[in-house]
């Protein structure tokens, strides 16, 4: 694939995005080949160090706040008559109601989401704590002569700490999956949007 093939497929995949984006990324993407071509690479080599279009187009979806993308999909393409103006305001009370109760109801999934990784933390912290704290209180028991209850103590702190190894790894990897999926979950509502965009 030649330069300016690529550079023409890259724009295509890009459509939809905010137009400033689109072209500095276009810039960006030309003068990186220009170097490489100029570096002894051949016109085709330099396009295939690039990496392929969708990889591109997925990273600069991910690279742009979704407000930016709204903003672009709801920029007015044409001037509002008087009566699109007065249906708009006599709707406002639905519409802008049901706008906001959906993005309540997103923010509490998303904040009751994250509410289960913190409180897996908490448990983790919670075992890691009686872990330690059990050994000052079996020495205190034993030195009141309460070696049977000071020994109970310490075994429930081993067994704390083992438990704490185990829940540290496994906070660590849903903690991982969370973010991932956050991510995931943020590039297709942003696809969602630039699929709209490209269909109208």
């Amino acid at each position: 694939m030649s330069k300016q093939e690529f550079l023409a497929q890259l724009r295509k995949g890009l459509s939809g995005l905010p137009q400033d984006d689109i072209e500095e990324r276009l810039t960006f993407y030309s003068e990186m080949l220009e170097d490489q071509i100029e570096e002894g690479l051949s016109e085709e080599e330099a396009v295939l160090a690039a990496g392929t279009i969708d990889e591109i187009v997925q990273q600069v979806i991910a690279d742009i706040p979704l407000v930016k993308i709204a903003k672009e999909r709801n920029k007015l393409k044409r001037h509002l008559k008087a009566w699109e103006i007065v249906l708009l305001a006599l709707g406002s009370p639905i519409w802008l109601s049901l706008g906001i109760a959906a993005v309540a109801v997103i923010f509490a999934l998303y904040v009751s989401f994250w509410s289960v990784i913190i409180a897996l933390w908490a448990v983790f912290a919670s075992l890691a704590v009686c872990a330690v704290g059990s050994v000052p209180a079996c020495v205190i028991l034993t030195a009141r002569g309460n070696s049977s209850s000071g020994v109970a103590m310490l075994a429930a702190g081993i067994v704390c700490a083992g438990l704490s190894v185990f829940m540290f790894f496994g906070c660590l990897e849903v903690t991982k999956g969370c973010s991932i999926f956050t991510k995931k979950i943020a590039i297709w509502i942003k696809n969602c949007f630039i699929k709209k965009e490209e269909a109208r």
